[in-house]
């Protein structure tokens, strides 16, 4: 039993570290350090402007194994660092933490206003993943921040909620308002009836004068006299069409 468990300690995994040169590692993050502090504008304006072939092939002429990507990444990195933590002014010792696919550096540098880590990041290949500059706070800036942030998340709910109570206190105004479109269509209803039912008499005193017309003709013609002779005051309707025998 025991040769078995030996047999496969011998058999599993080895865990293996990324193997690296620090004084050539040193080399890449202090170019990368004297370049992010004295790259000018113009300068920087012009590396942008390159396409990501001539930027890969300077690369490879000097030696380093950075990316486009994370070059610029870096730049990027450190301009925002310098914003937030002042001009840069020096930095101390390296830190080197390997594993099996990947190196990590740190140097805690100094800025003008406050101190910071510089962090460099490289993958198995030993080539730059990422630089970051994360600044050192004290405990009272860092509850000051989460002070600030909780007020602002507490104010927002609230301003939300007043917001939304404030929409459910006009539904009341809602019956009234449907009330009046519905008069507003009524009245329109009404008037159009009414102005049918003027077309309607006007149609039905036209054609009673028509009528009146045609009958005073007939009797004329059968009296064998004029029109002049008599007057058609009114013409009743019988309410059936029947004949009555």
């Amino acid at each position: 039993m025991m040769t078995a468990i030996v047999c496969l300690t011998g058999c599993g995994k080895t865990q293996t570290t990324l193997e690296y040169d620090e004084a050539m590692i040193e080399q890449e993050t202090e170019f990368l350090i004297n370049y992010c502090q004295n790259v000018d504008s113009d300068t920087l304006a012009q590396w942008n402007d390159q396409n990501e072939f001539s930027k890969e092939y300077q690369f490879m002429m000097s030696g380093l194994k950075f990316t486009p990507d994370s070059f610029d990444g870096a730049v990027d990195s450190w301009q925002a660092g310098i914003k937030e933590c002042g001009e840069y002014v020096g930095h101390g010792d390296y830190t080197f933490e390997a594993k099996d696919d990947e190196l990590t550096v740190s140097v805690p540098a100094q800025f003008e206003d406050r101190d910071a880590t510089i962090e460099f990041v490289f993958d198995k290949d030993l080539y730059l993943e990422s630089m970051t500059v994360s600044a050192k706070f004290s405990l009272g800036e860092i509850m000051e921040k989460a002070g600030l942030n909780t007020l602002l998340g507490m104010g927002t709910v609230f301003v939300v909620l007043i917001f939304i109570s404030f929409l459910i206190s006009l539904f009341k105004y809602i019956p009234a308002i449907q009330n009046a479109f519905g008069k507003k269509k009524d009245e329109k209803k009404e008037e159009t009836k009414a102005a049918v039912s003027e077309t309607v008499e006007e149609v039905d005193e036209t054609d009673d004068l028509e009528l009146i017309a045609v009958i005073s003709a007939a009797i004329a013609a059968a009296e064998e006299t004029t029109t002049d002779g008599f007057v058609v005051r009114s013409i009743k309707r019988r309410p059936s069409n029947k004949w009555n025998s």
